[in-house]
């Protein structure tokens, strides 16, 4: 993984950090949505800004961002394929600490395969990323095969960064441009493996191993509070 990063003067920057560019940089579409909306924001979009407000943690109410960066490879064991997070945020809390950011950018198109799916032609390499992930966030495994894998491996993603940052906090948050809220669903379906319920606009913390305290939260239209 590289450890230089260009500025970004317009969304238009992002565009050639993509894996598919002529497929994925469309009006509709999340990536185009994400860079547009990040790129104009002061600090976090409004509805991210809403979301960290109603933290129950008050150190994460007025989170500093300090510096994001668009397609954010994590490394993880069983593959030679990272974890290509839309966007990774580093934040300065109110305490002092630091907060990791992995951001999903959602509209119409899903959370990827399923864990069956994902699993249909199971490698060595799968099993021991299942494992490793699984252990990571202190779920059974393996997890149930409607599970979307990429919630999995998103948030694993947060904590691994923010040991690596020595953050305090880590968060995973879908940021979803979808009106109708489409694959909320999926997103509750993982949150119940934590035993957590928590609808949109609502950031909920996820009991994971270790010292980093960890929250998903689902940022998007008409989800304030």
């Amino acid at each position: 993984m590289k450890h230089i990063y260009v500025p970004s003067a317009s969304p238009e920057d992002w565009r050639r950090l993509l894996a598919e560019p002529e497929k994925q940089w469309r009006a509709g579409y999340s990536a185009r949505m994400l860079a547009e909306c990040w790129q104009a924001a002061e600090g976090f979009p409004a509805e991210v800004q809403a979301l960290l407000s109603g933290a129950a943690e008050p150190a994460l109410h007025k989170l500093e961002l300090l510096l994001a960066i668009p397609e954010y490879p994590v490394a993880l064991p069983g593959g030679g394929r990272p974890s290509q997070n839309d966007l990774f945020a580093l934040g300065r809390a109110a305490d002092g600490q630091l907060a990791v950011l992995m951001v999903e950018g959602k509209a119409a198109e899903p959370f990827g395969e399923t864990l069956t799916a994902w699993l249909e032609h199971a490698s060595p390499g799968k099993l021991a990323r299942l494992e490793f992930l699984c252990h990571t966030l202190g779920l059974s495994n393996p997890p149930p095969g409607a599970l979307r894998y990429q919630l999995l491996h998103r948030t694993a993603s947060a904590l691994l960064e923010a040991q690596r940052f020595n953050a305090a906090y880590a968060l995973m948050i879908v940021h979803s441009f979808s009106p109708q809220q489409a694959w909320l669903a999926d997103y509750q379906a993982f949150l119940a493996l934590f035993g957590v319920t928590a609808g949109a606009g609502t950031l909920a913390g996820l009991p994971v191993p270790g010292r980093v305290q960890a929250y998903a939260g689902w940022a998007g239209t008409g989800t304030s509070g």
